[in-house]
């Protein structure tokens, strides 16, 4: 049976890249608006933070440890149950899809239109991040479409995701894989 994973991993890959430079621009945006200098001109110099942006902290880590999660489990092709199933699969990325969505969208009504700016670095950042908001929404979104696709066309919403499903090379919780070398 033919399998997808490459695409999958590459995809998850992707979405893991692209929450890492979120994670990123959302901490620098907090660390700036956490730390203004006296005297400048955003909030009268007096020290905040934007809720939407700690929110998209917050998602850009779970969408990191979510594909580092399935790319361990597409690659060493282990199965924990219904976790590892496609319906697991679907259930997080679910949950990923509607925290992107949300970040993005409520960052968009805030910082959609910043172009008058474009000469301060804040905005800059304000910009590449709700940018990068909506891109690893639109990945998450072609993910979910991709194992849904997947799991109706194979009639495998519960069986394992990584897609080989032969039990010899699945590897159960319990059973401990079988080590060729001392170190892999």
């Amino acid at each position: 049976m033919a399998t997808i994973n490459g695409v999958r991993v590459g995809l998850y890959v992707l979405l893991w890249l692209f929450s890492a430079v979120l994670l990123g621009l959302t901490a620098t945006r907090l660390h700036y608006t956490l730390h203004l200098p006296p005297g400048d001109p955003l909030n009268n110099g007096h020290s905040f933070y934007d809720p939407i942006v700690a929110e998209l902290l917050v998602t850009s880590v779970l969408g990191m440890l979510w594909a580092s999660f399935i790319i361990h489990i597409i690659h060493r092709s282990y199965d924990y149950g219904r976790i590892t199933s496609f319906a697991g699969e679907l259930i997080g990325l679910m949950a990923l899809f509607t925290l992107y969505l949300v970040g993005a969208a409520i960052a968009s009504t805030y910082w959609g239109d910043l172009f008058w700016c474009h000469r301060y670095w804040q905005c800059r950042v304000l910009t590449v991040l709700v940018a990068f908001a909506w891109m690893c929404w639109a990945l998450v979104f072609i993910l979910m479409f991709v194992s849904v696709m997947f799991a109706i066309a194979n009639a495998a919403l519960f069986h394992p995701l990584h897609g080989r499903y032969d039990a010899r090379d699945s590897y159960y919780n319990r059973e401990p894989k079988r080590r060729r070398f001392w170190c892999f």
